[in-house]
């Protein structure tokens, strides 16, 4: 534990002249992180003397230090841990070095060490391959500090539903991974929260194949939802869309988006596709349009517009899907507007 109380101290001269030598940008560290210069130990020449055994060049080692200069108050013990920890999935100090590069402040968090090696064994366990471990390691940090027995829990859970839901045993392994891999947050939360997720799409009627379905749909998001925002979302699309309950859950089934997102994020798109002349039974056929932002609609409607093409009167299909989907069915519209009205290389008939 760290003193942040800057008012009665002063900066340890030897750890700013360390930093010095090593062409850190101080200034940088007093803005971000001042903290760190005012405590009495650090270890400023060990920790840079790890990160270049490991092949960091003297720019890398400073850009390390000014993004995570807390690096410094750890011991070489605790460093050296923490690299025998990351070289297990990593396949060599090459890549180690780099993703330090990339991501300090995960690899400095040495706090947590035991959990942390723990879960790494575990998730090798379970099957999942080291570049994957190396990803949530770098973007999702704090799925390592929970006990492993935490992070066990919530697996059993979802295998345990996997199987009465109707998935079948040969697929559960191939579908926990896939879910994980796509959402390694979904270990953030509790088993009773995903059993009661799981328990209130059952109540509103949808099937056991249909709770699957969207599980592997919202890869795994849908546990980050409560039942209280799910059945507000619920109601404002039965309104929007003035459906019944079975049809309400068909436009889920069909875009999930209406689950997940929150009644000011749908009111906002439902909005802005209003504006632009869209009628609700349009979005009704179409629901998937709502999950892309308003901007992202304007920018494809300017762009179809140019072409000529009336989105009031036509489908919203060639407005959905990914950047690559939307591309793809421009290009089509594009190029049949240019297609000539005649075949150039069709035979003349004579009696013309």
């Amino acid at each position: 534990s760290y003193t942040t109380d800057t008012k009665s101290r002063e900066e340890n001269k030897k750890t700013i002249e360390s930093l010095y030598r090593l062409s850190v940008d101080i200034k940088k560290i007093r803005r971000l992180k001042e903290w760190v210069l005012l405590q009495d130990v650090a270890y400023v020449k060990e920790t840079a003397g790890i990160l270049q055994e490991m092949g960091a060049d003297e720019t890398a080692v400073a850009n390390i230090l000014e993004r995570c200069p807390e690096a410094i108050l750890h011991t070489p013990s605790e460093i050296n841990s923490q690299k025998a920890l990351w070289q297990l999935v990593c396949q060599n100090e090459k890549q180690l070095i780099k993703l330090i590069e990339q991501f300090p402040e995960s690899f400095f968090t040495t706090k947590y060490h035991e959990n942390q090696k723990a879960n790494i064994l575990f998730f090798q366990e379970l099957g999942l391959k080291n570049n994957i471990i190396t990803r949530f390691l770098t973007s999702a940090p704090n799925i390592f500090y929970n006990p492993v027995e935490k992070n066990k829990n919530v697996i059993e859970t979802l295998q345990r539903n996997y199987l009465s839901l109707g998935g079948s045993g040969a697929n559960m392994k191939i579908w926990i991974l896939k879910l994980l891999s796509q959402n390694p947050f979904i270990l953030l939360n509790t088993s009773t929260s995903i059993q009661e997720n799981l328990e209130f799409l059952q109540k509103n009627d949808f099937t056991d194949h249909e709770v699957l379905q969207l599980l592997s749909k919202l890869k795994g998001f849908i546990f980050q939802l409560t039942p209280t925002t799910m059945q507000k979302s619920m109601l404002f699309s039965k309104n929007v869309f003035k459906c019944s309950d079975q049809e309400l859950k068909q436009l889920v089934l069909k875009c999930p988006a209406l689950l997940y997102y929150s009644v000011p994020v749908l009111e906002e798109r439902l909005e802005g596709l209003l504006k632009e002349g869209i009628s609700i039974e349009q979005i009704r056929e179409t629901p998937m349009v709502l999950e892309l932002t308003t901007q992202i609609i304007q920018y494809r409607i300017k762009k179809l517009s140019a072409l000529g093409y009336d989105i009031k009167s036509g489908t919203l299909e060639s407005l959905n899907g990914t950047r690559k989907d939307f591309e793809a069915s421009y290009g089509k519209i594009q190029s049949k507007k240019e297609r000539p009205i005649f075949n150039p290389v069709a035979p003349i008939n004579i009696e013309d």
